[in-house]
């Protein structure tokens, strides 16, 4: 991976952050769009808010109209990501892309590179942050049967971060580290996918 010198966008390129329900994906991809001098943050679950009438909910049972929904989602995510870097931004997008969803992210999204970055942090903390929230994401859902779906249904592609302990200002420090081909554990982090 080409080294990146600290203060420095990262060019043309997208930059994908999920994880589960309150793990900090929203406050991160700001952050991290933030510190970078060109750059957009694209909230997936903004194509979400915006169906009107007929919207249906993702809920444990994946009945077809919700899957059909979230695969529209993202494959809309995914054209906005990849014009935003077509013109020359870095695209950093935020939604929550589990499981089979994800390597489909990732062929779906042409801009080269791509970054994969799963924000991973235990269930306790999740439920502390859910807590803390001004809007409940879990209705149906369990933090735990959440958190099982990302640890034990979800490819190991891209960078995964425990960020249970961490600031989002030290987890976006822990993305632009492993960007920049940082000091940090490189066995977490893939090349460019």
């Amino acid at each position: 991976m080409e080294e990146i010198p600290m203060g420095a966008g990262l060019g043309p390129c997208v930059v994908l952050i999920t994880g589960v329900m309150a793990a900090g994906k929203s406050t991160v991809a700001q952050l991290l769009a933030e510190s970078l001098p060109r750059a957009v943050h694209v909230r997936g679950d903004v194509f979400r808010r915006m169906i009107v009438s007929g919207r249906a909910e993702m809920a444990p049972d994946e009945a077809e109209e919700a899957r059909s929904q979230l695969d529209l989602r993202q494959r809309l995510s995914a054209q906005v990501a990849d014009a935003y870097a077509d013109d020359g931004w870095t695209a950093v997008v935020q939604d929550i892309v589990l499981g089979d969803d994800l390597p489909r992210y990732v062929d779906r999204v042409r801009t080269r590179p791509l970054h994969v970055v799963v924000l991973a942090p235990s269930p306790e903390a999740v439920r502390t942050r859910e807590a803390g929230r001004g809007k409940t994401g879990y209705g149906e859902w369990t933090v735990e049967a959440f958190d099982a779906h990302l640890r034990s249904g979800t490819p190991r592609i891209g960078l995964w971060l425990d960020t249970s302990g961490q600031t989002p200002e030290e987890t976006v420090a822990a993305v632009l580290d492993g960007l920049r081909g940082g000091a940090g554990d490189p066995g977490r982090w893939s090349q460019e996918v």
